[in-house]
């Protein structure tokens, strides 16, 4: 496989997975270009490569700086803007993991906890109370381990995932 093939199979793999991420294929692909690219780059090349409007290029590109996976690197005699992805995997991985906790995670908390307002007394709102402490106690565990991979160090996980595996 060459590299330009390779290249475009996986921006355009990476935009689809993005889709599960809690984010639009096209700022997938474009997270994905500027992974995959060797210097910074400007939203016209951004353009030009994915076939995007300017629109869209630039909503995507604030977006994923508002995320923390892509920072604006100035280049020296240039007006343009340009953009260079982080590389650093296990921050991306963290990134990433920041915002579906807070998209998702946190506001599942919040309704769980007031949750904590139906009162049993009944067979079934006994059982609905009992479904809500169950589901409170497994999601503050989700996020208990979350915030954990998030304060982390990239190599807690390694050391972690050797140790289940021995």
């Amino acid at each position: 496989m060459q590299l330009s093939e390779g290249r475009q199979q996986f921006i355009e793999e990476w935009g689809k997975l993005s889709v599960n991420w809690g984010v639009n294929k096209t700022m997938g692909q474009v997270h994905a270009l500027l992974l995959v690219s060797n210097c910074c780059v400007c939203s016209d090349t951004v353009m030009e490569h994915l076939q995007l409007s300017r629109g869209s290029v630039n909503t995507n590109l604030r977006t994923l700086i508002d995320w923390g996976l892509i920072h604006k690197n100035e280049v020296e005699g240039e007006r343009k803007e340009f953009f260079v992805a982080e590389k650093d995997i296990w921050k991306v991985f963290k990134q990433i993991i920041k915002h579906r906790k807070k998209k998702e995670l946190e506001p599942l908390l919040s309704l769980l906890d007031n949750m904590d307002m139906v009162k049993g007394g009944c067979d079934d709102s006994d059982e609905f109370c009992k479904v809500m402490k169950e589901l409170r106690i497994f999601t503050k565990k989700a996020d208990s381990s979350l915030n954990s991979i998030i304060e982390s160090e990239n190599n807690w996980l390694t050391r972690s995932m050797m140790h289940v595996l021995r």
